[in-house]
Formats: C-alpha cells, sequence, structure tokens
C-alpha cells in the first residue's frame, strides 16, 4: 500500500495535473476580484517573493549542517513551499525538506532535527516582528503570546533534557548563527506585512499604518493555528483586522483573498519550476545510463 502511494504521488502525470488544477483555481480566484489594482499587487509581491525565496533559504543555508550549497537549499526550499501550499497546515514543506535532507546522507532524525529547528527560529522572528509591531494589540494578547512562546521554549527543553541523543546527532546553531537567522527572518517578516499593506491598498482600502501592523500582528499570532491555506484562522483574523479599520466585507474578503492566491505566483514559478526541471535532470541522466550499457553490452559482444 505504502508502494502504491508513493508511486501515485511521484507519478509526473498527477504531479502535473495537480499543479495545472491550482493554478486554475488561483486564477479564477483572481478574476473574480475585478476592482483589484494590479500596481499595489507588484509592489508588495515582489519584495515578498524575494523574502520568501531568498530569505528564509538563506537562513536554514546558515544552519544547515548538510554540506549543501546556497543554490541547493534555494531550488529545496522553493519545491516544499509549493507542496507546503499543496497540504494542510503547511506540513509538505517540512516534509519535503526532511526529504531533500536524507537523500544527501543526512539520517532521518537529524534532518528532522534541522527542520524543526529552521521552523523555531522563522518562529522567534514571529514573536520578535508581533511584538515589535503589535503596539496597539491588547496587552492580554501579547501576554498570551508569549505564554504560548514561553510554553514552546519549555518543551524545547524537556525534549533536550529527556533525549540529548537528538541534539548530539544534530547540534544546536552557535548564537552568531542564531543571531543571523532571527534577523533574515525579521527581513521576511516585513514582507509579509507589505504583502498585507499592498493587498489592502490593491482593493482601495486605505488604513492607517499602526492600523494595519496591528492587523498584521493579530494574522501572525492566528497563524500558529494550522489550517488550510486561504480558509484557516490567519485568514479569520486579516478579514476581522481590517473591518476593524473600516474596511467593507467586501473589500477585507477581498484582500484575505489575494493574500491567499498571491504566494501561489512565485512558488509555481520557482518551486513548480524546480520540480519540473528535476524531472527532466532525472529522465535524462536515466536515458544516458541506459544509453551507455547499450553501447557497452554491443561493445562486449
Amino acid at each position: 500500500m505504502r508502494r502504491r502511494l508513493h508511486g501515485i504521488v511521484t507519478n509526473p502525470w498527477f504531479c502535473g495535473t495537480l499543479l495545472l488544477v491550482s493554478a486554475a483555481v488561483s486564477l479564477t480566484s483572481l478574476a473574480r476580484l475585478p476592482d483589484a489594482s494590479p500596481v499595489p499587487l507588484v509592489i508588495g509581491l515582489v519584495p515578498f517573493a524575494v523574502g520568501k525565496y531568498l530569505l528564509c533559504p538563506l537562513r536554514w543555508h546558515a544552519l544547515s549542517v548538510s554540506g549543501q550549497g546556497r543554490w541547493w537549499h534555494i531550488r529545496a526550499y522553493a519545491e516544499s513551499e509549493l507542496l507546503g501550499l499543496l497540504s494542510p497546515g503547511h506540513t509538505g514543506a517540512d516534509l519535503w525538506r526532511v526529504h531533500r535532507l536524507h537523500r544527501t546522507g543526512m539520517g532521518r532524525t537529524a534532518a528532522v532535527a534541522e527542520a524543526a529547528l529552521d521552523r523555531f527560529i522563522g518562529m522567534v522572528g514571529v514573536a520578535v516582528a508581533v511584538l515589535l509591531a503589535g503596539v496597539t494589540l491588547p496587552p492580554r494578547i501579547l501576554v498570551a503570546f508569549l505564554a504560548v512562546a514561553a510554553a514552546g521554549l519549555g518543551v524545547a527543553a524537556l525534549v533536550r533534557l529527556r533525549r540529548p541523543d537528538l541534539f548530539a546527532r544534530r547540534p544546536l546553531p552557535s548564537p552568531r548563527v542564531f543571531a543571523q537567522g532571527l534577523l533574515l527572518s525579521l527581513g521576511y517578516q516585513a514582507t509579509v506585512a507589505g504583502l498585507i499593506f499592498a493587498a489592502a491598498a490593491a482593493v482601495g482600502h486605505a488604513a492607517d499604518l499602526l492600523g494595519l501592523l496591528a492587523v498584521y500582528a493579530a494574522s501572525q499570532l492566528a497563524s500558529l493555528i494550522p489550517g488550510i491555506n486561504g480558509a484557516n484562522p490567519r485568514s479569520g483574523a486579516l478579514a476581522v483586522g481590517l473591518t476593524s479599520l473600516g474596511a467593507s466585507w467586501t473589500e477585507a474578503l477581498g484582500a484575505v483573498a489575494l493574500i491567499a492566491v498571491l504566494p501561489w505566483v512565485p512558488a509555481l514559478l520557482f518551486g513548480g519550476g524546480s520540480l519540473a526541471a528535476r524531472r527532466i535532470e532525472s529522465r535524462r541522466s536515466g536515458y544516458h545510463s541506459q544509453r551507455d550499457a547499450v553501447g557497452d553490452c554491443r561493445a562486449v559482444a
């Protein structure tokens, strides 16, 4: 059964059909927003793509012990993000990165620890960004967020105490590497905030900067609860937050739809392009290996 499922998931026709369906859904969603201005979207999407597909892979590369280069991490991260958008809770992204790390010769336990460590630094970046941007949030919400963050640190400390072998297989990053990863995470969070501003401007809602920063902070807090892309607590927090700033429900839902759809554009471009290139490279290497084997047999004959 497991082998059959693996064959279905890795089938190029299945993957291609899935990507085409995803692209069609994205284009259909955009077609339902005729009043969206394209200029703010481009201004917000370009920095977001840089943050997601350059800053985040560089953060992963900085703390990785796989020995792979920057380009390998950029490609693997782009592929993982596309698969993450296709899976609930973005779980496919972590699974794909663990798979790619394991293919390089890293043990599965160490690969899982590395993916978890990268995600943890990303969450620390979210926490710092929320504390910097959430100056207008109610204090009880910030206190609740700090409590969740403290609980996460407590779990990490407990795991290190009970299972020190996991950390022996994947050593913790140095303070310099951690600081570098945190700065890259903050840079990415700035591009996420910019995407929210761009989506609000594209549907014609002009809100004050502090108000939008509060909406960004609330949405990032809600993003800690897993869900499906476009239909999760983060989307609900964005919609409610925008309406609290004076936007109509049409404007708020339009902005939320844009924020859910726009990440598909670079994901399909970079992640889909990398997966397609990988498939072509695999077919070419297989063809050359088969041709060489046939040539050797003829030479022996």
